[in-house]
């Protein structure tokens, strides 16, 4: 099944180059308010960022198709001693834009990935009432829904081909509310300087919320991890990124850079970009 791609250029508090009600399962994870490490000094207020969160549920509320998915992959973040509650305000963010809340997954990383760090040794160093402050293994997953989904929309022979694995949920433990996935590791060839999410959580969400054919959106594509899977998955994509510097990265992780890629059987699949400065980019079949 030959399937379309398309990177648009540009920031996703529009989305106006994607119809109404034309998309069928957004997955994406926003950047992080301020991360010391990867966003800092990103947003100049906390306010700022709630307003980017708030422009995106809208449009993604838009472009939905009744009854469809949207996967928010989103944590609470420490700045400079203050948490701020992202997961509650993304939440309420999403309900006021019109969605249901459905769900909440906890996504757990491997025990190793985190050693005591001075926040957490606070209390080995001072073993009084007080003075602890864990540190996170986790993040969220929250999943919404518009309205209702209609389940005979779907043709037999569509459904038939889009069949989950139930092996591959049982033995995942895909049914529970927690869900142990390894983590992008650092220093990752094609993941440097962005703050990606692992295959494993669009791969998840891709088979559990849609069916083959249709399209999968990501609104902070980054290094294109959404688009690739969908490709994979023989779902089209659309993702959208600010930075044009990740476009030969895309490219590459989503097996259009010219190179040998095993991942992707069909190569009628094409890949649209556009720059919202410039017009059309360019087209790659």
């Amino acid at each position: 099944m030959a399937t379309t791609h398309k990177l648009i250029l540009g920031n996703c508090m529009s989305m106006e180059e994607i119809p109404d009600g034309s998309v069928h399962l957004m997955v994406t994870s926003p950047p992080y308010f301020n991360a010391p490490f990867d966003y800092k000094g990103l947003f100049k207020t906390y306010g700022q960022y709630l307003g980017v969160l708030r422009n995106f549920a809208q449009e993604t509320f838009r472009v939905l198709q009744n009854g469809r998915i949207a996967v928010l992959n989103i944590d609470d973040m420490l700045i400079d001693g203050e948490k701020f509650p992202i997961v509650a305000d993304a939440t309420k963010i999403f309900q006021e834009a019109g969605f249901r809340y459905r769900d909440r997954i906890i996504w757990k990383k491997p025990d190793g990935y985190l050693r005591i760090s001075r926040r957490s040794g606070v209390i080995l160093q001072n073993p009084y009432p007080m003075y602890f402050y864990p540190d996170n293994l986790l993040e969220n997953i929250i999943i919404f829904q518009k309205g209702k989904f209609d389940y005979h929309s779907i043709s037999k022979d569509v459904r038939e081909k889009s069949k989950v694995d139930t092996k591959e949920i049982q033995k995942n433990k895909w049914y529970m509310t927690l869900w142990e996935m390894n983590n992008v590791m650092p220093g990752s060839p094609l993941e440097k300087g962005i703050a990606a999410f692992p295959e494993e959580l669009p791969y998840r969400a891709i088979k559990l919320f849609s069916y083959k054919g249709e399209t999968v959106l990501d609104p902070f594509a980054g290094s294109g991890t959404t688009m690739k899977k969908a490709r994979e998955l023989e779902r089209n994509s659309i993702g959208i990124e600010i930075k044009k510097s990740l476009v030969p990265v895309i490219k590459k992780k989503l097996g259009f850079d010219g190179g040998q890629n095993t991942f992707f059987t069909d190569q009628n699949d094409k890949l649209e970009i556009i720059n919202r400065k410039a017009g059309k980019y360019g087209h790659i079949s």
